[in-house]
């Protein structure tokens, strides 16, 4: 695991800062097929994430992020995730708009809504209202900030999968939540 930053050789800086720069719902919009095309990118592929691919196989254990690059004012996060087989996070929102695309494999996603009117300080009730496999052909998902994009991502697969998210200015402090629907708990998560 590299945890480092990326040389973001395929990627314009000056592109991920003006969209962070956009309101949120444009945003979101100019985010999926900026991502969409960075994952088909020969370039961005052969420099991030081939040798990502060789070095996940086989190495077991939860996913992670290998490459983070930030923005100098913490104005959006570009991450790689590597989803080891059987892996996936735990139920979470986020402080910010969101985007991620597959670049190899698919993971699942599970979608969820709130079904209390949040007045009750860590208690959260949770319905889940979809879930979607998703791979480089399927596009990008995106999520709003914090009730508006309640998920779950994961590989049930047997092979490695890479994804590459986009994240835009947090808007809270932390940076997001965890829910635990087994006991309608919900907690600020406040570090990434």
């Amino acid at each position: 695991m590299n945890s480092g930053t990326m040389t973001l050789q395929a990627v314009n800086k000056d592109d991920l800062q003006k969209l962070s720069e956009l309101p949120m719902r444009l945003a979101l919009q100019e985010a999926a097929p900026f991502l969409a095309h960075l994952v088909e990118d020969p370039s961005f592929l052969e420099a991030e994430i081939h040798p990502l691919l060789e070095e996940a196989r086989g190495t077991g254990g939860d996913w992670y992020v290998d490459h983070s690059y930030e923005g100098e004012d913490h104005s959006y996060s570009l991450q790689v995730f590597v989803w080891p087989p059987g892996t996936e996070t735990m139920i979470h929102d986020h402080s910010c708009w969101g985007v991620y695309c597959c670049a190899v494999g698919s993971v699942l996603e599970e979608r969820y809504e709130r079904l209390d009117d949040g007045c009750r300080l860590d208690h959260a009730h949770l319905k889940k209202i979809w879930q979607l496999k998703w791979s480089r052909e399927d596009g990008a998902s995106s999520v709003l900030p914090n009730d508006g994009g309640i998920h779950r991502v994961g590989n049930p697969g047997d092979s490695v999968a890479i994804s590459v998210h986009l994240y835009g200015p947090r808007l809270r402090e932390v940076d997001g939540r965890d829910y635990d629907p087994s006991c309608d708990n919900v907690c600020d998560r406040r570090e990434d």
